[in-house]
Formats: structure tokens, C-alpha cells, sequence
């Protein structure tokens, strides 16, 4: 499979690109590039490998929830610009 270029500006004008011949012809080129690559891998015989998710093998480290005091409702609103029973007051975004 080859990517000729009336694709790449078809795909170009559907992002809203505006691309010049030369980039035209350079990212036809790294496309067909992509894609031979992909072709050698696809030939390749895998039959006998188990899927894996990663190549590299990794786990989370996880710390244990410790339960703490929380900020008190004075404290929060300490720093408020406006402050109406006991909650933040913004300006209306909704009309």
C-alpha cells in the first residue's frame, strides 16, 4: 500500500491544512516510509509469541490511605474574595 498525493491533501484539507507542494511530497514520503515498515513487520512470523502489554515489565507503588484532618469551612473561605453562608460567592455565568 502506497500513499499517493491526493490523500495527503484530502486528509490535509480535513485538519484545515494548508500545505505547500514540497510538503506535500515530504509527507507522502514519510507516510510510504511508515508504511513499508509496517509491511516488513507484518511479515514477520509471530505465531508463536505470547501477546504481552508492555516490553518492559512494571508495577505501581502504592502508599497506604492514611486518613488526615481536613481544612475547616472558616479556613477555606479565609482567602475568598466573597464569602455567603458558608460557601464561596461567584458571579452568575448563567442567565
Amino acid at each position: 500500500m502506497s500513499i499517493k498525493k491526493d490523500t495527503i491533501r484530502y486528509v490535509a484539507d480535513l485538519a484545515r491544512l494548508s500545505l505547500t507542494k514540497a510538503e506535500e511530497e515530504l509527507y507522502a514520503k514519510q507516510l510510504n516510509d511508515i508504511l513499508g515498515y509496517m509491511d516488513q513487520l507484518n511479515s514477520l512470523d509471530t505465531k508463536d509469541i505470547d501477546p504481552m502489554s508492555h516490553a518492559v515489565s512494571s508495577s505501581n507503588v502504592l502508599r497506604k490511605d492514611k486518613i488526615k484532618e481536613s481544612v475547616s469551612n472558616k479556613e477555606a473561605l479565609e482567602n475568598a474574595p466573597e464569602e455567603k453562608d458558608g460557601s464561596f460567592k461567584v458571579p452568575k455565568v448563567i442567565e
